[in-house]
């Protein structure tokens, strides 16, 4: 094999691992949800990804997010919270609530119908 060969396979690998860090490993920080009148309470923006991707909120409480598109992929058509079982339909520059009670500690996955959007619910005790 020659130094090209070698340097395209090296690229082409690194390539790989970014977008497999990108968009199945990386994860922000997060923010905790507001609590107000018992309701733990996140607004998401949908464009490009979810945010924000990371929600930290606290068992036992009821939790309301607001989903807000902001883009006319068809990839964010929809939001899946398959871990409680319910999905909704996300129409351009609308808000649209989801809403449950979270009843152990851990994380609940959600994300677009593709799966290339990808965010988590961190469920504390």
């Amino acid at each position: 094999m020659s130094l090209a060969a070698w340097t395209v396979n090296l690229l082409a690998l690194a390539a790989i691992a970014w977008i497999v860090w990108y968009f199945w490993l990386s994860r922000t920080k997060g923010v905790t949800a507001q609590e107000a009148d018992g309701v733990q309470h996140v607004a998401i923006t949908v464009k490009g990804g979810y945010d924000p991707d990371t929600i930290v909120v606290k068992r036992g409480h009821p939790v309301r997010l607001t989903f807000t598109r902001r883009e006319s992929s068809m990839c964010s058509e929809t939001v899946v919270l398959d871990k409680i079982g319910q999905s909704r339909t996300l129409p351009e520059n609308e808000a649209v609530e989801v809403e449950f009670t979270p009843t152990e500690a851990g994380e609940i996955p959600f994300q677009c119908q593709m799966g290339m959007l990808r965010g988590v619910i961190v469920v504390t005790a």
